[in-house]
């Protein structure tokens, strides 16, 4: 009798309306930075899980306390009882985001997609206002408000705008408008301006990287210029942190690159080390009400809890943050200098049109040629497909940008042969 293979059961089981596969990988344990194939094939992550797992595959501390917190669960969550995770895990982030602790309250969520959500109509419903303003080709979630103004989902036709929001232009070095970044930044901030003059916006969502729509990396002053409007014209600015914080930029938050202390910042994906738990962090006068509006039965629930806790206490005692900005200083620079050395026949620089990024948030942006800087999407798909042959896994986001975001505890050893399989990976697709 033949058993069927695990992609075969999937596609007979798995809804596939929640599928975004770049090639078959199927996965059955990790540790570190490796994920194992069922047939023992061990690939390299510089994905990690699209961000959620930050401290990497079976992390001690992680394992240690998901066992605790399972053996001693008490099974609720903090809309219907207290316990000491949920609140150690609010004040534990109160005490890590920049603001007044008296002044603030914690929404605890399962994913960033709600904690964005609630985030908004707290916003809309304690202001009074209605409009909210996000940025083209960004991402804040997959479910109600937060779905409705994410601009992936609707310029790609997945959903509608919400009939009260806003998209304004995101900077992009790479291609500024107005023919140089600095002319381009001054284009969006006055965009902003006008949009926000209204006196009618609620809140202003920004991701501090746009990292779905491209991994695009804003120029200096960008969040700071947008936390000066919002103030001057009364709206909330809200940093999304969810994929793209906790230490992956190199600091423990993305929004400290600018000096920036927004008036709500959301968290998630790496804040549960691959389960599911989210944050938001605001003003009480947000957040506090109305009561039961946004009640989930098992967000803030003992084991997630736990794990965040476990997460945030170990990602300040052992400096992730300074080690994620070195490993990926060192992935970037190392990109960098083969691509400058173009490559064999001169596939990596006729390819490659851009590299950029923070920390171990990296963007390689893959083209038809550096002229134009016209993006090729079809070879962007082979070259992540080619990678994941040559045992890394490796995802697209804006349709041509390789995003490379590996485990924060990745080695220099994995760094280098990461490295090694990217550059082999254009290479051959190039030539093929």
């Amino acid at each position: 009798m033949t058993v069927p293979s695990l992609t075969s059961r999937d596609a007979r089981a798995i809804a596939g309306i929640e599928k975004l596969r770049s090639f078959p990988i199927e996965v059955v344990s990790g540790h570190g930075s490796t994920l194992v194939e069922p047939g023992g094939r061990e690939l390299l992550d510089l994905s990690a899980t699209w961000t959620a797992c930050g401290l990497g595959h079976g992390h001690p501390a992680v394992v240690e306390a998901v066992t605790r917190a399972v053996a001693n669960a008490p099974g609720m969550g903090t809309g219907s009882a207290i316990h000491p995770d949920a609140v150690g895990l609010a004040e534990d982030l109160l005490a890590l985001v920049p603001g007044n602790v008296e002044d603030r309250r914690v929404y605890l969520g399962h994913a960033g997609s709600d904690a964005n959500d609630v985030a908004i109509r707290a916003c809309r419903f304690n202001t009074g206002k209605s409009r909210v303003l996000a940025f083209e080709h960004g991402y804040h979630g997959g479910i109600g408000v937060a779905l409705g103004v994410s601009g992936v989902h609707v310029e790609g036709g997945a959903t509608a705008a919400d009939p009260d929001s806003g998209f304004l232009p995101y900077p992009n070095p790479y291609r500024p408008r107005g023919g140089s970044p600095a002319a381009d930044l001054e284009y969006c901030l006055a965009a902003a301006d006008q949009a926000l003059a209204a006196g009618d916006v609620a809140c202003l969502l920004v991701e501090p990287i746009l990292s779905d729509g491209g991994f695009i990396v804003p120029p200096d002053g960008f969040l700071t210029g947008l936390a000066e409007l919002t103030t001057r014209h009364g709206a909330l600015l809200l940093c999304d942190e969810v994929k793209v914080g906790l230490g992956r930029p190199g600091t423990l938050h993305a929004f400290q690159h600018d000096g920036v202390i927004p008036d709500i910042a959301t968290f998630g994906k790496s804040l549960g080390a691959g389960l599911p738990i989210s944050a938001a962090v605001g003003p009480a006068s947000i957040l506090d009400g109305p009561a039961g509006a946004a009640l989930l039965t098992t967000a803030g629930n003992p084991v997630c809890t736990a794990v965040a806790r476990a997460v945030l206490s170990t990602l300040v005692a052992e400096d992730i943050p300074a080690q994620a900005a070195e490993r990926g200083g060192r992935f970037l620079a190392s990109l960098q200098s083969a691509v400058a050395g173009g490559g064999r026949d001169g596939a990596l620089a006729a390819h490659v049109g851009s590299l950029r990024g923070r920390g171990l948030g990296i963007g390689m942006e893959i083209v038809s040629d550096p002229d134009s800087k016209a993006r090729d999407n079809a070879l962007a798909e082979k070259v992540v497909h080619r990678a994941w042959e040559l045992g890394a896994v490796v995802y697209l986001v804006g349709g041509n940008v390789l995003e490379i975001t590996p485990p924060l505890v990745i080695t220099n050893d994995e760094v280098d042969r990461g490295v090694e399989i990217l550059v082999q990976s254009v290479e051959d697709c190039a030539r093929s």
